[in-house]
């Protein structure tokens, strides 16, 4: 159900949504399709919401990433923005908090990879989003312009 709501409410937004199903999968998907920002939950099999935020920040080409965490762990239990991570959104949350944040962090990677692009400023804006199975959510990526 939750993981219906997330894609649904981005899709309406104009976000093409991509899905891994675990961390060690949306690294892969991270590198495949370029996002502009990465949603991870912190409870996820085979590689945690955590562990996956560090392993993109020690990335040089994904260290730039923004990565907001959506998660039912309280921010102080799992770090919050200290532990690498640009946003927390708490479970349950509003479908429009969802989308806010998701427009912030990818108008902020749009700023940044114009101001060092160049004019050009390169691709249209994309997120990636590996949800645990449990939640039960599977990770999305959602890459599609934003008005």
């Amino acid at each position: 159900m939750i993981r219906q709501l997330i894609r649904v409410n981005l899709e309406l937004e104009g976000f093409e949504v991509v899905t891994a199903a675990d961390g060690a999968e949306c690294l892969d998907v991270v590198h495949q399709v370029c996002p502009d920002v990465v949603t991870l939950d912190v409870v996820m099999p085979r590689l945690d919401g955590i562990k996956t935020a560090e392993r993109l920040r020690a990335d040089p080409r994904t260290s730039h990433l923004p990565v907001a965490i959506i998660s039912a762990c309280g921010e102080h239990e799992v770090g919050g923005v200290s532990s690498g991570v640009d946003a927390f959104l708490a479970k349950p949350f509003e479908p429009s908090e969802l989308v806010r944040v998701v427009r912030q962090l990818m108008h902020r990677e749009r700023r940044e990879r114009s101001e060092s692009a160049g004019p050009d400023g390169g691709e249209e804006p994309a997120a990636v989003e590996p949800l645990t199975e449990q939640d039960p959510r599977r990770a999305r990526s959602a890459r599609g312009s934003l008005g």
